[in-house]
């Protein structure tokens, strides 16, 4: 699935308002951009149906040179093969792999296991990067103001034991044909999980991209 054009207009507008805005020293120039900024809010506002304000405000927040936000997630298979999922309680008590936004200060794997962590309560070794994704070509819904690179791990278990969070309600090992159908799409795909399955299988197969 392919994101709508106005999101794709709206999004790479803002970023070039941000990046000029950071970099832009003639007050002609930063007002231009800060009318670039409002313009990319409305288009957005307008598709999305938020209000113009509120997009304002969020693309206001944003500074320096615009690159895409960093997501970490991680497949954590148990001995019998199974993979880790919890259900997200930002959405609905859907099922995802455990994750979230990389952290200030830590590496992109050490964020990866700090997830698991605190969402799971089992301790991980990341062991390889299986998946470098961005996210706006994978059909991901619901679509996101912000581009998004997604890292999927694969992760060795090394301890801890099943605890809920307050972004979690549960916690479980799947089989491979047990996955649920109730999927948190704005973080997993099925076909995202059979590449984890995929790659905890077959250890020689090669880092996958874009």
């Amino acid at each position: 699935m392919s994101e709508p054009e106005w999101l794709v207009w709206a999004r790479e507008i803002q970023a070039i308002a941000q990046t000029g805005l950071t970099f832009a020293k003639d007050p002609f120039d930063r007002e231009r951009y800060t009318m670039l900024r409002t313009l990319a809010a409305k288009a957005m506002a307008l598709g999305s149906g938020t209000p113009v304000q509120q997009i304002e405000n969020l693309f206001a927040q944003q500074a320096g040179y615009a690159t895409p936000k960093l997501e970490v997630r991680t497949g954590v298979f148990d001995a019998d093969n199974r993979l880790l999922m919890v259900r997200e309680v930002l959405d609905q008590n859907r099922w995802t792999v455990p994750g979230g936004w990389a952290d200030v200060n830590l590496t992109a794997s050490e964020s990866a296991a700090k997830e698991v962590r605190e969402e799971t309560g089992y301790t991980v070794r990341i062991t390889r990067l299986a998946m470098v994704l961005d996210r706006a070509r994978q059909g991901h819904e619901p679509p996101e103001a912000f581009s998004i690179t997604k890292l999927f791990f694969l992760g060795e278990l090394t301890g801890g034991a099943p605890a809920t969070s307050i972004e979690t309600s549960e916690v479980r090992f799947f089989a491979r044909n047990e996955i649920p159908h109730d999927l948190s799409t704005g973080r997993i795909s099925r076909a995202q999980i059979d590449r984890l399955f995929a790659h905890h299988a077959d250890l020689s197969l090669i880092t996958e991209f874009d």
